[in-house]
């Protein structure tokens, strides 16, 4: 599935990470898995209403990538952000009191599940449009390279926005003048329903890169090492002035499209074979046999990771709805 290439680099890349560092990858991890279990359970109680996709199984591609991120560099998600916005360094109460609608939400309470955005995190936004935030992400590479800066911008889109005329135009106009964007496709075979095949006349949407005389490469989107040694490559290439990258993450999402989504078009057995290759077993396992962790160390943030979440509904819960008077702010230029 992913390119035997990938996994040297994956090994050399874990080499790099201290145990601080992989215990903070796990924690991430963990904290988005439980973050949308629960936000799940409060949208079924009516806490959460409107648009919720869930991130639920797809840790490894957030977290990967942004591990391989400064704190400086640019990330540009779509609707189905949760994670991306929290593995950036988003609070979850502040996460958690949006998806409520809430004043201490994220984007106080007017933007909900499908549009998070933190500017001082420079997490630029979840969009509902299916590859509107490539080309933001283009301006955005755009504008370092005018202020020369050495920054980057992670750009997250999913397979059901390959055969957009805006990636195209994206990757077209950053390949030629060599702008500082990572462009991740997460690939987990739907867009919504409808299977990559039928919809894409090149499965392997990592060869969308040749066209474009940019880097492309497919990895295991369920590995969230691997993750990050393919975006430690392209940050790097593109701090020194050499342009984009495509990286193709297979991946797949362990629930619906959205939480009204019943996902009957997947077949059980396809669901079960996934789930056994869950990216947080997988990493757990990983850190207790490759770097002798003991279970107990990861059971302890586990725990820690519950108590948060949950302390994130509290917080959400009891927060204040956005005041009436201010309905059109942020709306009409004053």
């Amino acid at each position: 599935m992913a390119l035997e290439r990938d996994k040297h680099v994956a090994q050399r890349a874990l080499l790099t990470l201290d145990e601080a560092q992989l215990l903070d990858v796990y924690r991430k991890m963990v904290t988005i898995r439980r973050f949308e279990e629960k936000a799940a359970e409060m949208y079924t109680k009516g806490k959460i209403t409107g648009f919720c996709h869930l991130y639920a199984g797809e840790e490894a591609v957030a977290v990967g990538a942004i591990q391989a991120l400064y704190d400086k560099d640019y990330v540009v998600s779509t609707y189905r952000e949760h994670g991306h916005c929290i593995a950036k360094g988003a609070e979850p109460r502040a996460v958690m009191a949006e998806l409520f609608g809430k004043e201490t939400g994220i984007s106080h309470g007017r933007g909900g599940s499908m549009h998070l955005f933190d500017p001082v995190l420079r997490f630029m936004g979840g969009y509902a449009i299916v590859g509107g935030g490539l080309p933001i992400a283009t301006g955005l590479g755009l504008s370092i390279n005018y202020r020369e800066e050495a920054e980057v911008v992670c750009c997250f889109f999913g397979d059901g926005a390959v055969p957009q005329g805006a990636f195209h135009e994206s990757l077209n106009m950053a390949s030629l003048w060599k702008l500082p964007v990572i462009f991740v496709c997460e690939n987990n075979f739907y867009g919504m329903g409808t299977m990559v095949q039928n919809a894409i006349c090149q499965e392997e949407l990592y060869r969308f890169a040749d066209p474009y005389k940019i880097p492309g490469v497919r990895v295991d989107g369920m590995d969230v090492i691997e993750v990050y040694a393919a975006v430690s490559e392209a940050a790097a290439r593109a701090r020194e002035g050499k342009g984009p990258s495509l990286i193709e993450a297979i991946t797949y999402r362990f629930r619906g499209h959205s939480m009204s989504d019943p996902a009957e078009y997947r077949s059980k057995r396809e669901e079960r074979i996934w789930q056994e290759r869950d990216p947080l077993k997988r990493f757990r396992i990983l850190l207790m046999h490759e770097r002798r962790l003991a279970p107990a160390t990861l059971d302890a943030i586990d725990q820690e990771v519950t108590a948060v979440v949950d302390d994130a509904v509290k917080f959400a819960d009891e927060s204040p709805e956005p005041p009436l008077e201010e309905l059109t702010r942020n709306v009409y230029a004053e």
